[in-house]
């Protein structure tokens, strides 16, 4: 244990103040005497004393205090729940804290000043009391915690996408929340947040004598006295008022409170007492490191680079590798997909062809105006702005159904879709990076790059994968992991307040709004030919489905045969992402969609997936420009909204069968 190897103690303590004091010392020229008489007291002479007083030491009480309370939320959440995996960010809990943010912002400006802080409390309760009610109590210490945490991240992130992009002359003074960002500018910050903390201590206090008993199971708990449930809430509800004071302080940081406690257990951290302690002190150390990070690449690039930045940039590859240690190949999700037919109706393919040409007419016919719903011919100019809308949305469609179906089919696994896995937000980061550092058009950036992002997540999935047999638990946390590193990208953008910022955010809520008639003819095309090619070939995922062994002794070439698939998947996603932006979701629906219709077989689920996917979009995109005119909401958000919901009720579904 790690209190009885008092040199363990001793290095980490010596660490944490080698730490501090690299801090203090970027861009400070006061040599240590002065350093040392301002800390006493001394008062303020000059610039550099006033910005080392002012500035430097209370950015550095921040890091150590902020990372403190992530270690030891971490901690204290990994414990209560027997899972290694959980933390603020897993749980949801941050985006219910930033999604509350933006609500009273926008809506309830009067409150922001003083009750930010409860805000975020309350959308972070609310967020991990979905994500409990979702996964089932007894799912608390597997992957399906994990995964609704996830679920929950996306849909709340796309309905707080909707609310900036509808309402974004209240929302700029979030951005620069969002980004997670240690700067002070006094030690006005620092006061208001060290007494909400102060209920930190009653944590350190009681827990590890309740975590210590709570070890022992639920019925061992009880039979010494300790009433399991009212404690659990009662210490969730402490550790989330920490979190959520704390990121209000200084906006998201991720990662901290999720590998804090990880590496704690790695150094010899084995009671309850000793894990709380030691992630508190390895919090503070993590988030001073990434501190130091993110302001040597601010002397740099000349850039200021937020903290939650770095955080996230260090976290995201430790998160995988995490992952790998934590999760076995056996740690399965109950899914149950709702009731299908026996087979395919001969009804079923022209039905859908039928509905996708009426929306097809209505897209381009019927239109809202300041006196409703109306029906029109549209004339020239109307044609010239409708008809890449419809037939972007309906190529989108199409192409992510049909990456979603190969996906599921090649690698056994119903979850599978390109924004759960991580391969549409590989084309996003991709795009992302070349923006915020090296000031590429996210529109002009072309589909080279962005399928340059999505192959290396391929690349990641097969060669992390492949050892667990495409286990759920890899293929999940490496979208996780993914997903975050583009959140913490998304909010630097949007914290250096250029115009810019709303073209990113409107861009990454998957909109046809600035799509071109050569980008709609160019995405369109691609696809059909991709898509044709999948279909004339889908007899290779017949053969693969039935099992690599069977299809090898068939005399398919499998790993060929696989690359060349997940390269379609990869260019589909690439297409997608560089033309609209990131859509979530379809990837996920349509292919279930054609298993409920009857579509079982490769081919005939190929093409009900991609008309149910292409009639999905067309909708989502119609229902988002007349919902609430004359304002648009983004299709990819209003699909998001609906398959993010269908995702949730599909593993409420699944808890309740097991």
């Amino acid at each position: 244990m790690i209190q009885r190897r008092p040199s363990m103690i001793t290095a980490i303590l010596l660490c944490f103040i080698v730490v501090a004091f690299a801090n203090l010392q970027i861009a400070n020229p006061l040599s240590l005497s002065q350093q040392w008489h301002l800390i006493l007291g001394a008062e303020a002479q000059e610039f550099a004393d006033f910005n080392f007083a002012y500035a430097q030491l209370p950015r550095l009480v921040m890091a150590i205090v902020v990372g403190a309370m992530l270690g030891l939320v971490g901690s204290l959440m990994q414990q209560l729940t027997q899972n290694s995996l959980t933390s603020p960010l897993t749980l949801g809990t941050s985006s219910g804290a930033w999604l509350a943010l933006i609500i009273v912002n926008v809506f309830f400006p009067s409150l922001a000043a003083d009750h930010t802080a409860l805000a975020a409390m309350v959308g972070a309760l609310f967020a991990m009391g979905l994500v409990i009610t979702i996964a089932g109590p007894k799912n608390i210490t597997g992957l399906p915690l994990i995964l609704s945490g996830m679920v929950v991240n996306i849909l709340f992130g796309a309905i707080a996408t909707a609310i900036i992009l509808l309402n974004d002359q209240y929302a700029k003074n979030v951005f620069i929340w969002g980004a997670g960002d240690l700067a002070q500018n006094g030690w006005d910050m620092v006061h208001w947040l060290l007494p909400r903390i102060s209920v930190a201590v009653l944590l350190l206090i009681f827990a590890p004598r309740i975590l210590t008993l709570m070890r022992l199971g639920h019925q061992g708990a009880a039979a010494r006295g300790l009433n399991v449930i009212p404690f659990f809430i009662v210490l969730i509800g402490l550790g989330l008022w920490v979190v959520s004071a704390s990121i209000t302080a200084v906006g998201v940081i991720s990662f901290i409170g999720l590998l804090s406690p990880n590496i704690a257990r790695a150094l010899g951290a084995r009671t309850a007492k000793s894990e709380l302690y030691t992630s508190m002190i390895i919090g503070s150390m993590a988030l001073m490191l990434t501190d130091i990070l993110a302001l040597l690449l601010s002397q740099l690039t000349l850039e200021m680079i937020p903290s939650g930045t770095t955080a996230a940039a260090i976290g995201a590859p430790a998160l995988v590798w995490f992952s790998r240690r934590a999760l076995k190949a056996q740690d399965q999700i109950s899914i149950k997909l709702p009731p299908s037919k026996a087979q395919l109706s001969c009804w079923a393919i022209p039905l859908l062809i039928t509905f996708t040409a009426v929306m097809l007419l209505v897209s381009a016919t019927i239109a809202m105006s300041d006196n409703g719903l109306h029906f029109a011919i549209p004339d020239s100019f109307s044609w010239a702005l409708r008809w890449p809308r419809f037939v972007t949305a309906l190529a989108a469609g199409v192409a992510l159904a049909a990456a979603g179906t190969v996906l599921q089919r090649l690698i056994y696994n119903p979850l599978a879709s390109p924004d759960i896995l991580g391969i549409s937000a590989g084309a996003t980061f991709a795009l992302m990076a070349g923006t915020v550092f090296f000031g590429a058009n996210i529109f002009a950036s072309g589909s080279l790059i962005a399928f340059g992002g999505s192959t290396a997540v391929l690349i990641l999935l097969l060669l992390l994968g492949r050892k667990n047999q495409f286990a759920p638990s890899s293929m999940v946390l490496i979208g996780i992991a993914i997903t975050a590193l583009i959140d913490s990208l998304v909010q630097f953008a949007l914290a250096k307040g250029t115009q810019d910022s709303y073209t990113i955010i409107g861009w990454l809520a998957g909109s046809t709004y600035r799509v071109t008639s050569t980008g709609a003819v160019t995405l369109s095309i691609s696809v059909l030919a991709i898509f044709i090619g999948l279909v004339c070939v889908s007899r290779w995922l017949t053969l693969i489905s039935a099992g690599r062994q069977f299809a090898a002794a068939r005399g398919l070439n499998v790993q060929a045969t696989s690359v060349i698939l997940l390269c379609s998947v990869a260019l589909l996603c690439a297409l997608v992402t560089t033309t609209m932006g990131p859509v979530a979701f379809v990837g996920l629906l349509a292919p279930h969609m054609a298993v409920m219709l009857g579509a079982k077989q490769a081919r005939s689920q190929l093409i009900v997936a991609g008309l149910s996917g292409g009639l999905l979009m067309l909708m989502s995109d119609w229902i988002g420009q007349t919902i609430l005119f004359p304002m648009q909401i983004a299709a990819g958000t209003v699909v998001s909204i609906v398959g993010g919901s269908y995702f949730l009720v599909l593993l409420i579904r699944g808890q309740k069968r097991g």
